[in-house]
C-alpha cells in the first residue's frame, strides 16, 4: 500500500512541477488525437448520416462491415499503416512514418468506424417524419444533413467521446507507427508502458492521472453542453 501511496505522491509532484518529459507525452497525445478527431468527425458524420438516412443496394453489407470494424485490432491497423508509410510502401515518399501526423492517420482509421456506426444508429432512431417534413419545406440536401445531425446532436456527442476514448488510449498504432520516440512521438500510453517496465512507477502513474483527467474533462464538457441545451 505504501508503494502505491508513495508513487501517487511522486506523480503529483511531477505534475505540479510541470515535468518536461511528462508533458511532452501529453502534448504528443493531444496533438495526434486532435488531428485524428478532426478527420474522424469531418468524414464520419456525413458518412454515418448517409448510412443511416439513405436506402441503397448493399446497405446491409456496408453496415455489417462498419460494425465489424468497431472491433478492429489496433496492432493490425498499426501494421497496415506502417506498411503503407515505410520507405518501401506506396506512401513512403510522404515521410510520415515515425511522425505525429503518421500516428494520426492510424488513429483516424481506428476511430472512424465508431463515429460512422453510432451516427447511423442515431439517425435511424430519429422520427421518420423529419425527412419528409424537411423535404416538404423545400430543404436542400445540405440542409437536410445539417438539420438531421443537429437533431441527433446528443448522440453524436457521445459518439465523439467514444471515438476520442479509443484514439487517446491506443497503444499499438502509437508504438508501431510513431516509434515511441522520446520528446517526439512518445504518447501517454506508450510512455506508461515503457516507464513502468523500466521501474519508473511515479512517471507512469503521473501520466495515468493526466490521462484520466483528460477523459473526465471531456465527459464533463459533454454533460455541460447537454445541460445548456435543455435549459
Amino acid at each position: 500500500m505504501d508503494y502505491l501511496l508513495d508513487g501517487f505522491i511522486q506523480a503529483l509532484g511531477l505534475i505540479l512541477a510541470g515535468d518536461e518529459e511528462t508533458f511532452s507525452s501529453v502534448w504528443a497525445t493531444l496533438y495526434s488525437s486532435g488531428m485524428a478527431m478532426a478527420v474522424i468527425l469531418v468524414l464520419g458524420l456525413p458518412l454515418g448520416f448517409l448510412l443511416g438516412h439513405s436506402r441503397f443496394p448493399g446497405r446491409g453489407a456496408v453496415r455489417t462491415v462498419v460494425d465489424t470494424l468497431l472491433s478492429l485490432p489496433t496492432v493490425v491497423v498499426g501494421l497496415l499503416v506502417y506498411a503503407l508509410l515505410t520507405r518501401r510502401g506506396p506512401l513512403g515518399d510522404t515521410e510520415l512514418l515515425f511522425t505525429i501526423p503518421g500516428v494520426a492517420i492510424g488513429l483516424s482509421i481506428l476511430g472512424l468506424p465508431i463515429v460512422v456506426a453510432l451516427t447511423a444508429t442515431a439517425v435511424e432512431g430519429l422520427d421518420r417524419r423529419l425527412r419528409h417534413t424537411l423535404l416538404t419545406l423545400g430543404a436542400s440536401p445540405g440542409q437536410v444533413l445539417l438539420t438531421t445531425l443537429w437533431e441527433a446532436r446528443f448522440s453524436l456527442a457521445l459518439a465523439a467521446v467514444a471515438a476520442f476514448g479509443r484514439v487517446a488510449t491506443e497503444v499499438g498504432v502509437a508504438m508501431m507507427v510513431g516509434g515511441n520516440i522520446k520528446w517526439h512521438t512518445r504518447t501517454i500510453t506508450t510512455a506508461i508502458a515503457l516507464e513502468t517496465n523500466k521501474g519508473q512507477f511515479a512517471l507512469g502513474m503521473a501520466l495515468g492521472v493526466i490521462l484520466l483527467s483528460i477523459a473526465l474533462a471531456v465527459n464533463l464538457a459533454v454533460a455541460g453542453l447537454k445541460r445548456m441545451a435543455k435549459e
